[in-house]
């Protein structure tokens, strides 16, 4: 125990050396301590607690909560991404190549800094995404990739505000923020019911904007290491690596959701297109004969998976076929056929 705390007082000593005086004082910045068990209870909350509260609940449906919710996080996020902006990336004042963090109280510079923690402050928000699908019962949007990027975020944002709030590393939150700006717009759409599904064709390629977000990060980060600039290498390491792991991690969801749909889609498309054709074969057979076809034993206009191709009804039947339906009347029509049929060889007998 003594030990522990020595290290936590050298800890402590260490962040007031180095750490910027500015923020020192801020909510949540006199120690790591705060954030890290944030980020420890969210995953507890999201992968062990609330899926336990919610085992014998009805999901929430939360329509209403989910409208606002989105509607916040994108006003939110774009005032972020305009305040990040202004202070620097958007006017011409930050260089690009190379961008060293400005420790003094100008306004401006000040202005960046309190971006800087309100960027921190809204990876806590975020956490409010993965509670939402608990509470609904989604536990497959509750996934590694998004447990891993939520519960990551405030402890990887804490380091800049604290040590580095300005300079070449706000580089990652203005892509992020009109990431989320995107983002938190799809959601808002997809809250506001069927009727607006028709506008949500673009998702996968809001998957592939997280990634090319990740790339521009890396780049932006990893040049430092062949430029002689006064910004810490520590964290264009620490910056890079995120950026690296965040895009294996999102390339891998993209491949094993959208490549994997792509194949299922094609493989049902194949089949359909197969049936069909064995259905105009069997109809082709029936007129060319003058008798239908008799498929596993079944005769007079039926087919082995239940579908009606006699009588009259067989491209009505093959539509329905292709769309693994069988309507009611057809049902009759075919049970009223097969009883006439056994009354008739009852007769004959």
């Amino acid at each position: 125990m003594a030990l522990i705390m020595k290290y936590i007082d050298s800890m402590h000593h260490y962040m007031d050396k180095y750490g910027d005086p500015r923020t020192k004082d801020w909510p949540l910045m006199s120690s790591p301590l705060p954030t890290l068990a944030l980020c420890l209870g969210y995953v507890y909350l999201v992968k062990v607690l609330g899926p336990r509260l919610m085992e014998n609940r009805k999901p929430f449906q939360l329509k209403n909560t989910l409208i606002v919710y989105n509607f916040v996080q994108v006003v939110f996020s774009a005032w972020l991404f305009y305040e990040i902006g202004v202070s620097g990336w958007l006017t011409g004042h930050y260089n690009f190549r190379c961008q060293p963090v400005d420790y003094s109280n100008h306004p401006k510079t000040l202005r960046m800094v309190h971006a800087c923690w309100w960027y921190y402050f809204s990876k806590f928000t975020e956490f409010f995404d993965t509670f939402f699908f608990v509470m609904r019962k989604k536990s497959s949007q509750v996934s590694t990739l998004h447990v891993i990027h939520h519960g990551c975020m405030p402890m990887s944002v804490w380091f800049g505000v604290k040590f580095t709030p300005g300079g070449h590393s706000t580089f990652f939150g203005l892509l992020n923020t009109f990431v989320h700006i995107v983002m938190y717009t799809y959601y808002l759409f997809t809250a506001l019911g069927p009727q607006f599904q028709k506008y949500l064709w673009w998702k996968k390629y809001l998957t592939a904007l997280q990634m090319v977000q990740f790339v521009l990060i890396m780049v932006h980060a990893f040049q430092l290491l062949f430029i002689d600039c006064n910004y810490p290498k520590a964290f264009v390491w620490w910056i890079g690596m995120h950026a690296v792991m965040f895009f294996f991690l999102f390339n891998e969801f993209y491949q094993s959701t959208y490549k994997a749909n792509k194949l299922r889609r094609e493989a049902a498309a194949a089949k359909r297109a197969a049936d069909l054709l064995l259905l105009q074969q069997q109809q082709n057979g029936h007129t060319a004969n003058g008798t239908a076809p008799t498929v596993n034993g079944s005769a007079n206009g039926t087919l082995s998976n239940g579908s009606l191709v006699g009588n009259g009804t067989g491209n009505k039947a093959a539509d329905y076929y292709v769309r693994g339906d069988l309507p009611a009347e057809m049902e009759l029509t075919q049970r009223s056929t097969a009883q006439a049929s056994s009354g008739t060889h009852a007769s004959a007998q």
